[in-house]
């Protein structure tokens, strides 16, 4: 048989961070899946005589590392295969501010609409026209100056008819939005979860599962002109049966 295309990745998680098993598991898609890459290797010791070429081999440690480079940012997936924490509703987002605005004259305030029906939280900072960075106070700014409360800007006099491009965080009700704060925990435990690999061709699958696996490494990096591919690195290993790997093939 032949395989074709990058095919398909799930993740069931067995057990979160401290180590307790999950009863009622929630399996998350790789969405968007770009490549899956599975690494099986063998450490092996050789043997020799007086002779140049060894006699015998012997196979020692083994290794199984998966690597899957996927487009769809999940927060369900990030949680509970890498973090095993705590997942919550609703979301966080961060405006930056493109359109602008003059700043009013008395009482010099701006207080931004924030998107989504969303909840000001965070100070960003606030840029002029010339994208230079205006200079945060406790209170009765001078020129150049801004203070805030409870996302209210107020500004100098003096700045009047200012065009100022103010940048912030904010909270928002979503049932679809994921946030989690991950804590310092001990170490020791690890978030542990299944691995299920499909590809197929012509009507014909192949298939690997792995029973056993952890995170071991998560990547986030930006372009400035393409998509964002997270990379997501999984180690294997043998569950309680002793069961490492298991490969399925039509032919």
């Amino acid at each position: 048989m032949f395989v074709f295309g990058s095919g398909n990745l799930w993740g069931i998680p067995l057990t979160d961070s401290a180590g307790v098993a999950i009863v009622n598991p929630t399996p998350s898609l790789f969405g968007t899946l770009q490549d899956i890459s599975a690494d099986l290797s063998f450490d092996t010791k050789m043997l020799h005589g007086q002779n140049q070429f060894p006699v015998a081999i012997g196979r020692g440690k083994g290794k199984l590392s998966l690597k899957a480079k996927f487009a769809r940012v999940n927060g369900l997936l990030i949680n509970t295969l890498f973090f095993g924490q705590t997942l919550n509703a609703n979301g966080i987002a961060d405006n930056y501010d493109t359109t602008g605005a003059a700043i009013p004259t008395t009482p010099f305030q701006i207080t931004p609409t924030v998107p989504q029906s969303g909840t000001w939280t965070v100070d960003l900072g606030v840029r002029n026209a010339a994208g230079n960075q205006m200079t945060r106070v406790a209170s009765a700014p001078a020129t150049g100056q801004y203070s805030v409360a409870a996302g209210i800007y107020t500004f100098a006099a003096a700045d009047t008819g200012l065009i100022v491009f103010i940048d912030y965080q904010y909270t928002f009700t979503s049932i679809i939005a994921k946030k989690s704060t991950v804590l310092n925990v001990p170490m020791g435990n690890i978030p542990t979860f299944r691995t299920e690999v499909q590809t197929s061709y012509q009507g014909k699958q192949f298939v690997l599962t792995f029973p056993q696996c952890v995170g071991s490494k998560l990547a986030f990096a930006t372009k400035l002109d393409d998509f964002m591919i997270p990379e997501f690195d999984i180690e294997a290993f043998a569950d309680a049966s002793g069961n490492v790997v298991t490969y399925s093939t039509a032919e």
